[in-house]
């Protein structure tokens, strides 16, 4: 547990920091990259921040979804987990609102799982036309939504349990790799965030929250630390 004196030291307020910093940087580069069409710039975009954060800051979590995953594994403490998930968010937020600011089409910084679909609709005053109603991705369902992005967030969380518990020197190639094959993976039926600090800024400062969550509503990480 965290005892008074650590709260009140330097290393846990730069920790703070650290997760707060990494992750406006990492939402931020994913948001720049989404201004491109098609998923591949967003995967490459999210996979190279996220293994150039883990070799330059010392492998932040940047991701409330890890966070969580040490808080169920008990190798880290309910108030730094806390303070970790808060200042995730916080960053994502910030850089969220600044994409907002330079990017053309700001409902372009969600990763939706919902989508529009034209519909026939008939109406006593305009006659027939067509209406846009919501579809729930354009492959599959909420639950198949659901079902991809905590497989992608499992192999994310993995990759990370697995180059921490080895200590191993590629853990940014690791870590980068995992960042962008699930979003290509998952991004199809999901979005592929794995991350629900990069959906929740979005979503805050667009005010668009279409099946939000599924991004909060899977399994954060294995049950164990990976051997």
């Amino acid at each position: 547990p965290l005892s008074p004196q650590e709260l009140r030291s330097g290393r846990f307020w730069r920790g703070v920091l650290v997760e707060a910093t990494a992750t406006l940087i990492f939402v931020g580069v994913v948001l720049g990259a989404s201004a491109a069409p098609g998923p591949l710039a967003r995967a490459l975009a999210g996979g190279l921040a996220a293994g150039g954060l883990v070799c330059t800051l010392g492998g932040p979590q940047a991701n409330p979804a890890l966070t969580l995953a040490l808080l169920c594994t008990r190798k880290l403490s309910a108030l730094r987990g806390a303070a970790g998930v808060l200042a995730q968010c916080a960053g994502a937020t910030l850089a969220s609102a600044a994409a907002r600011t330079v990017l053309p089409d700001d409902a372009g910084l969600v990763t939706r799982v919902s989508v529009p679909i034209p519909v026939p609709a008939l109406s006593p005053s305009c006659g027939t036309g067509q209406v846009s109603l919501p579809q729930v991705s354009a492959v599959g369902t909420a639950g198949t939504a659901l079902a991809w992005e905590t497989f992608a967030t499992f192999q994310l969380a993995l990759a990370a349990f697995a180059a921490a518990e080895h200590m191993a020197p590629q853990a940014g190639l690791a870590l980068g790799s995992a960042v962008a094959a699930g979003a290509l993976a998952a991004g199809p039926f999901s979005g592929g965030s794995m991350n629900p600090a990069r959906s929740l800024g979005p979503a805050i400062v667009t005010g668009i929250w279409d099946d939000h969550w599924v991004s909060w509503g899977h399994p954060q990480a294995p049950s164990e630390t990976p051997g």
